[in-house]
């Protein structure tokens, strides 16, 4: 199981590489392994100001639609386009090609409950 140690991670098995005032934001490899092969990503909330913990979307695969949780609140300033023609890059690099959105951090955001990649492995186990 692939957790880089350079990137953040959620309960809800999402993944954050904060970069100044702008987070990038994608599901880990353990969820795409749980979740299957996925067929579609839906976003629709770009130019949105959503609280951490929020839905921001969702992902679908073979066998089930699982939601996307925000995991610090901010704006949603991005949405990868590769991912409508090519969701699968969600299972084939979860943390490169396969990011999801990028956000701009709101003021005093709240990184408390993110997980360093020990924390996160010990999660998942």
């Amino acid at each position: 199981m692939n957790t880089p140690s350079e990137l953040k991670y959620t309960k809800d098995h999402e993944w954050i590489k904060i970069e100044g005032n702008v987070a990038t934001i994608g599901i880990t490899d353990f969820a795409q392994g749980e979740l299957g092969d996925i067929v579609y990503v839906d976003i629709d909330t770009v130019d949105d100001d959503l609280e951490g913990g929020a839905v921001f979307g969702s992902v679908e695969a073979v066998k089930t639609v699982s939601d996307l949780f925000l995991p610090i609140a901010g704006k949603v300033i991005e949405f990868n386009s590769e991912l409508e023609a090519q969701p699968e890059l969600l299972n084939s690099d979860p943390y490169g090609n396969g990011w999801i959105i990028k956000l701009e951090l709101a003021d005093g955001a709240d990184h408390s409950e993110l997980l360093t990649a020990e924390e996160y492995q010990a999660i998942i186990g």
